[in-house]
């Protein structure tokens, strides 16, 4: 391209006006997107003021948050989707409600592998299962309950069958604590695991 050539073409762009009217409405769109931001935050935080006003009003709360690993919004929740724990009498209902009651899939002589059911509420099922993922990697009795299902030498399970077991156990522990108000200590539940038991029954006695 000739230096002509450039001359012309800084001089039409000097006299163009389509950009400049494009930038205005590029900024009108911007600070209607940024308005939009500012409304959708103060709205975020009048919910987590009501959010936490709700929660002050619910028995075991305060014990469920002290669960390592457990935070409010996975309390807030587990509640949204289950309601208030007095409407139910044992926590296998809850287990049911989340579909993460097992089932065995038959078919005539035919035994296949046994599944969950995965009915009725997805969005607490994986609420569940999002945090046991961080139980198990932050919760000393979480990982250790783990590690034990899926390394036992008499029917190991895989890990994601391990993750449902503990989902439940999550649930127990939620629906006891909801009833009891106990605090929730981390020694307790590692009695399930047989090895640990042992080795506590032992430093008993010694």
């Amino acid at each position: 391209m000739g230096l002509n050539k450039i001359r012309e073409l800084k001089q039409a762009a000097g006299k163009s006006i389509g950009l400049r009217q494009g930038s205005d409405m590029a900024k009108l769109e911007l600070k209607t997107l940024l308005d939009k931001y500012e409304l959708i935050q103060i709205k975020f935080e009048e919910l987590d003021a009501k959010i936490d006003i709700l929660l002050d009003d619910i028995p075991g709360v305060p014990q469920m948050l002290a669960i390592k690993g457990v935070g409010r919004d996975t309390v807030a929740g587990f509640f949204a989707e289950v309601g208030d724990l007095n409407d139910y009498t044992h926590p296998r209902q809850i287990i049911k409600l989340a579909g993460l009651s097992l089932k065995e899939n038959t078919s005539g002589k035919h035994k296949g592998k046994t599944t969950i059911t995965k009915r009725s509420r997805k969005k607490l099922r994986a609420l569940l299962f999002r945090v046991c993922m961080i139980l198990v990697a932050k919760n000393s009795a979480f990982k250790a309950l783990h590690a034990y299902y899926t390394q036992r030498s008499d029917n190991p399970l895989k890990k994601m069958q391990s993750i449902i077991a503990l989902c439940n156990k999550l649930i127990r522990i939620f629906f006891s604590i909801s009833k009891k108000q106990f605090e929730f200590k981390e020694e307790k539940m590692l009695k399930d695991i047989p090895h640990f038991s042992v080795e506590k029954k032992v430093e008993m006695a010694a």
